[in-house]
């Protein structure tokens, strides 16, 4: 086998409990639940009412309009 080098070069981290790697591993190692009623659509007709969301998450934060677009469009979004 051979051996190749790696370079991380940064960390990133969207999760239910948390948004930053700091984030995240404060409530990961306090035992924070990702957990909550749900809040992107109505349950009224579905038993589950809850899951674990993106919290505190805008996309804007992190592409431009265009990156957007560009993601829509190569994943046959409407």
């Amino acid at each position: 086998m051979e051996l190749r080098r790696v370079v991380v070069t940064g960390l990133g981290a969207l999760t239910p409990i948390g948004n930053t790697i700091q984030e995240y591993w404060n409530n990961l190692i306090n035992g924070v639940s990702g957990a909550a009623p749900i809040t992107y659509f109505d349950t009224t007709h579905f038993k589950t009412k809850f899951a674990c969301e993106l919290k505190n998450f805008n996309v804007e934060d992190f592409l431009t309009v265009k990156k957007q677009e560009k993601w829509i469009a190569t994943h046959n979004m409407p």
